[in-house]
């Protein structure tokens, strides 16, 4: 018989530890709002993918009111592949053309977001899919970025497309959702002044929904641990000034980028917490939320 094991004393003693340390947190966030942002290829491994699913049905049931947002990227690369779609990347954002954008709404609206609903609800839950378009939730403008020529310093505006930025969120809507004991699960598609459809980095979607909400905690959930530095060591704790500093100087990169962006976005509002956790961690958000310990990388103002 194992000393660790769950089925002796010892390992039934531990349980209740853990449970008990678990209390003050418990008290300290009844009645407040998470925001999840949940993407990364952990959405493809099926056990993962519904202990992700139970773990967000428990923080319902203890009074705390979860919003998912979630990515596809990976998802949506392969439907482009099986339509020969070409796809390209600048500053890690997918350039989205008129003919992309459509796959990525249905592949986020559609499958990915009616999956992850109804995993929630075979855990217990009641969760409600919903696009930003759905009744306003997300509006959004064309998104713009610039590069500078190294030779000429000249800068150059970036076309990405149908790549949004959220403009207005809709924060009552999903309050009213909340109180009906729903857990609203957003696709991160916008809508524009004239109608038309944004494709919105998820990481985005869900800093501007944490900051309309005023989110206790954002909660960035992918593959990786979080912020690594130059020698791809974990960065445990980061200032918005050391963030900056770490985009400028080239070692955070890619897609990581709109990531801390998305982070130092919600805490110069009124999000009071933000962390980017490994998704392919078992119950990494229950990690983070209720030990003393926590996960990935987290964020603080200055100071």
């Amino acid at each position: 018989m194992k000393t660790g094991s769950l089925k002796t004393p010892f390992g039934l003693l531990r349980i209740a530890k853990t449970i008990s340390e678990a209390l003050p947190y418990l008290q300290q966030f009844a009645g407040e709002t998470f925001v999840v942002k949940y993407g990364g290829h952990a959405m493809g491994e099926e056990e993962l993918f519904h202990r992700f699913a139970r773990d967000i049905v428990l923080l319902k049931q203890v009074g705390i009111n979860p919003v998912v947002v979630h990515g596809g990227g990976p998802q949506i690369g392969r439907m482009l592949e099986r339509l020969k779609i070409q796809s390209s990347f600048i500053q890690g954002l997918r350039v989205t053309d008129r003919e992309t954008v459509d796959i990525v709404e249905m592949v986020l609206s559609g499958s990915i977001n009616k999956q992850i609903v109804t995993a929630i609800n075979e855990a217990g839950g009641t969760g409600i899919g919903i696009s930003g378009k759905d009744g306003r939730l997300i509006e959004a403008r064309q998104l713009r970025r610039t590069t500078r020529d190294p030779d000429s310093n000249i800068e150059k505006v970036l076309d990405l497309g149908f790549v949004g930025e959220p403009v207005k969120v809709n924060a009552d809507m999903l309050r009213d959702l909340a109180q009906s004991g729903m857990i609203p699960v957003i696709a991160p598609i916008g809508v524009g002044p004239d109608g038309e459809t944004y494709n919105i980095n998820a990481d985005t979607a869900a800093g501007a929904i944490a900051g309309a909400l005023a989110a206790r905690k954002l909660m960035l959930l992918t593959d990786v641990p979080g912020v690594l530095n130059k020698n791809k060591e974990l960065i445990s704790e980061l200032t918005l000034a050391e963030a900056r500093a770490l985009i400028e100087d080239g070692t955070i990169t890619g897609g990581m980028i709109p990531k801390v962006e998305t982070c130092m976005y919600a805490l110069e509002r009124d999000t009071q917490a933000v962390h980017i956790l490994d998704g392919r961690i078992p119950h990494v958000i229950l990690v983070e939320i209720f030990t003393a310990h926590g996960a990935g990388t987290m964020f603080r103002r200055e100071g």
